[in-house]
């Protein structure tokens, strides 16, 4: 697995991070039987909660590797402010500090998917190293 991260970081932290926002999404119609009126996701068991912060690690690990090697300096701050702001949502969601709507947390793995596939769409360019050592 690490030697993926290191040799295709852009593709896994795109895939880990679908993974995440399907996760995400599955929570609440997966633990709806819990009769759960504000939060479903507080009546979902801690372990499946805690894939949560494996998802998070996971996607520090290929958004540090990615903005290593990328040279579009847009791209690094995008990944880098996309995974910073999921991972305050997900905190805050479980430590349960603020309401804040899902949506939000939807929105930054979106934007971290997204930036992902530009970084590699852009370590594709054939002229000028555009990303060294990427593969």
């Amino acid at each position: 697995m690490i030697s993926l991260l290191k040799k295709k970081s852009d593709l896994f932290g795109a895939i880990a991070s679908g993974l995440c926002l399907i996760h995400c999404l599955a929570t609440p119609f997966l633990f709806f039987a819990a009769a759960c009126a504000d939060s479903c996701c507080a009546a979902s068991p801690a372990w499946w909660r805690w894939i949560d912060v494996g998802f998070l690690l996971i996607s520090f690990l290929a958004v540090f590797r990615s903005s290593r090697l990328g040279s579009n300096r847009l791209l690094k701050v995008g990944l880098w402010l996309s995974w910073f702001s999921l991972a305050i949502f997900v905190t805050n969601e479980q430590l349960g500090l603020l309401s804040v709507s899902h949506y939000f947390k939807y929105g930054s793995g979106i934007a971290l998917i997204t930036f992902h596939l530009l970084n590699l769409r852009h370590c594709r360019c054939q002229k000028n190293n555009c990303c060294v050592n990427h593969g």
